[in-house]
Formats: C-alpha cells, sequence, structure tokens
C-alpha cells in the first residue's frame, strides 16, 4: 500500500489523504486501475469524526477500491463555500494523477456522512458553481464526481436543516439567505451523478427527510439512484460494527448494498 498526503486547495487548510493499492503488474495484471472513493467524514463543521473516516476507508480499501480520506474545512473556515472547493479540488487532483496512481479517471465515487454527505452531495450538484469555475480556471467539471454515496446527509437548509452545519456554511445570513444557497436538493439537475443513499427514520439530529428531499429531486431530474430507510437507529451510525461502537447486523447491510450499487455503476467485481 502507498500513502499519499496533500493539500488539494491551496486557498485552505485541508488535507486529502490516500490509500493506494500497490500496481502489481505481473502477479495482479487485471488490477492495473482501479476505481476510487473519497471519504467525507461528519461532525457538523465543527469536528471531523475519527469513526466516519479510517472505519470506512479500511472497509472499501478491502474491497479492492483506491481510497483517500478528505479532512474537509471546519468551524469559521467552513464558509464562502471553504469545503465545497476542498472536495471539488480534491476529485480534480486524483484526475490530475490517475494515471501515475493507477486511478481510473471516471471511477471515482464520493462517500460522505452527516455533515460530510452535505460536502460529498455538493461536489455532484454545485461542480459548475461560479466560484468553483473560478477557482479552477474553468474547468469545475473535472471536480465533479462520477457517482456519491450520502450517508444520513445534511442536504436541506430548510424546514428539515440541520441548523448548526447550515449557519456554519452561512455565518451572518438570515434564514431565507441560507435556504436559498445552501439546500441542495434545490440543485439537483440531470448532471447531476448517480447517488446511494441511507438514513434511518429516527434520525434526531439530521432528519431523514434529507435524504427523502433529495431522492426526489434525483428523481425529478431523472438522475439514477437508490435510497434506502431504516426503520430504527441512532444518527451517526458509520459502519454500523463493533469497531466503531454501534453494532447493528441489519443497518450493516448498508455498505454490502453500497458495494452492490456501486460494483453496479463502475462495472467492477473484487
Amino acid at each position: 500500500m502507498r500513502i499519499v498526503n496533500l493539500n488539494p486547495n491551496p486557498g485552505s487548510g485541508a488535507r486529502l489523504v490516500g490509500y493506494l493499492h500497490d500496481i502489481e503488474k505481473e502477479s495482479m495484471g487485471n488490477r492495473l486501475e482501479r476505481p476510487c472513493v473519497v471519504i467525507c467524514p461528519g461532525g457538523g463543521f465543527e469536528m471531523l469524526s475519527p469513526r466516519e473516516a479510517d472505519p470506512p476507508a479500511a472497509a472499501f480499501f478491502a474491497k479492492g477500491y483506491h481510497v483517500f480520506t478528505l479532512y474537509y474545512s471546519i468551524r469559521e473556515d467552513a464558509s464562502e463555500l471553504r469545503p465545497v472547493m476542498d472536495i471539488s479540488l480534491a476529485i480534480g487532483k486524483i484526475r490530475e494523477n490517475a494515471a501515475e496512481w493507477g486511478i481510473i479517471p471516471n471511477k471515482i465515487a464520493v462517500c460522505g456522512f452527516s455533515a460530510g454527505g452535505y460536502v460529498a452531495a455538493s461536489s455532484g450538484t454545485l461542480w459548475d458553481h461560479s466560484k468553483l469555475q473560478e477557482a479552477t480556471g474553468g474547468k469545475g467539471e473535472q471536480g465533479r464526481p462520477d457517482a456519491m454515496v450520502l450517508c444520513y446527509p445534511v442536504i436541506t437548509a430548510g424546514e428539515f436543516a440541520h441548523r448548526g452545519s447550515i449557519e456554519r456554511l452561512g455565518p451572518g445570513w438570515n434564514e431565507a439567505e441560507r435556504e436559498a444557497a445552501f439546500s441542495l436538493e434545490k440543485q439537483v439537475t440531470a448532471s447531476t451523478p448517480p447517488a446511494f443513499l441511507w438514513h434511518t427514520v429516527e434520525d434526531a439530529a439530521v432528519p431523514v427527510e434529507n435524504s427523502m428531499l433529495f431522492a426526489s429531486a434525483l428523481r425529478r431530474a431523472g438522475v439514477p439512484f437508490e435510497c434506502h430507510l431504516y426503520q430504527n437507529g441512532r444518527h451517526g451510525m458509520s459502519m454500523c460494527s463493533t469497531e466503531v461502537g454501534d453494532p447493528d447486523d441489519h443497518l450493516a447491510t448498508w455498505f454490502p448494498l453500497c458495494l452492490e450499487w456501486l460494483g453496479r455503476q463502475f462495472a467492477f467485481e473484487y
């Protein structure tokens, strides 16, 4: 395994850590290139949850994917769309180095949890935003992922918003301004990449309506998606395993379901 560590966005303190499979031309010639998953941990833009960073990264790596974890801008640095720029520039950096790192450039997925789900979803809905176009020299499409995995994501700035996250994105803005600017369900178009979503109906922190609103927007735009809503379970279950302190065999089915869905999107088998 090779590890890379870099800052994808010169305008922030973001960090992108990559875990790359070794390229074995002789013994594994069928795996000279692989798809890639970029993990965005949650934390309400106040912190970055370790239980939503290494555990999912290790799980995707074990199934044959190259994996990156993005430690994006938080707290006061989360304003001015910095987390969105962090993820978009990170994807662009991965594509830029795809040949060297053995990554299939049109098979890059993002996987975000909670507030990290907002960051991941924004890469698929705001990739053509004027700020991103300016930051990338008009190459915002380089930061668009090919698939999105959204785990109990923060999506809306409206009635069912996770207020703490949205306030971090737009400090000093009024409610109407935040709702107009940061409700990602209102930014979905036919150019939004396919998505896999999962959420628990009991989630008391980020209401399940966040996933439902996004799924409805994807449906209206004709974007392929899969959405799994589990009746029970609290917010922030991550891999739903003993490793993260929340073992739940039923909720843990989200990961094999996700692998099957993503494998079909990318025509990738492990």
